[in-house]
């Protein structure tokens, strides 16, 4: 006896909370906005001197290099699920909660930087060498090169790696939906998995796709207008 299957034309859309949606989808993007901000404030600088202490360079400090790669490595290393409920009492220490919209972002931004960070190093190692040691004979602090000649050089690179970044925060803060961190993946997890709501489940992976596609369009354009010609 043949099993009748829904087909898509068959999902009844009509039962959807949309109010439940615009929420869910407010909270996704508060999420992914702080988060991509911390990231990027903390996930710079310490890429920056990432690249300044490493073999070569001007402040070249093998010992705290591979210290801080160390720790890098160790939290690039550790899926980012387990990464949230790792540092639950931090989260909670901090944020007086561990859960939601704010118990996720610090779990986020821990997760994101040491990402981040390897990708500022390797955008920096692009520049050009010889722009650096002009501006060395030129008598630059280390600060001026940084400021003058490293950041400017790197734009595009750091663009581009803060847009693959904030695209991999998206799928992050849908994880975080597993232990009730809120947005379109707690959604996606509490009615279209566990209820078996394949209507709010698409309109979930709908809206995420969007919002990856919008983020990396806007990424690519800046990428564009910063490259050098």
């Amino acid at each position: 006896m043949a099993v009748e299957t829904k087909g898509f034309w068959d999902i009844d859309f009509s039962t959807v909370d949309w109010a439940d949606i615009w929420q869910a989808t407010e909270d996704t993007l508060a999420m992914l906005g702080f988060s991509a901000l911390f990231t990027i404030i903390v996930g710079l600088p310490l890429g920056v001197m990432l690249f300044l202490v490493s073999r070569g360079q001007m402040l070249s400090n093998r010992p705290l290099y591979w210290g801080l790669s160390l720790i890098i490595n160790v939290l690039r290393s550790i899926p980012f699920v387990i990464l949230m409920i790792l540092f639950m009492p931090f989260t909670k220490w901090i944020m007086n909660t561990s859960i939601g919209v704010e118990g996720s972002i610090p779990p986020l931004v821990i997760g994101a930087v040491p990402f981040f960070a390897r990708l500022v190093e390797v955008s920096l190692r692009e520049v050009d060498r010889g722009v650096i040691e002009a501006a060395q004979a030129m008598g630059a602090s280390h600060w001026e090169i940084v400021r003058r000649v490293l950041l400017p050089e790197s734009r595009a690179g750091l663009m581009a790696g803060a847009t693959i970044t904030t695209v991999t925060l998206v799928s992050y803060t849908a994880m975080a939906g597993l232990i009730g961190g809120g947005g379109l993946g707690d959604m996606a997890i509490r009615y279209g998995y566990q209820r078996f709501d394949t209507a709010v489940m698409l309109i979930t992976v709908f809206i995420l796709i969007v919002l990856v596609a919008l983020l990396q369009a806007a990424g690519d354009r800046l990428v564009i207008r910063y490259s050098r010609k």
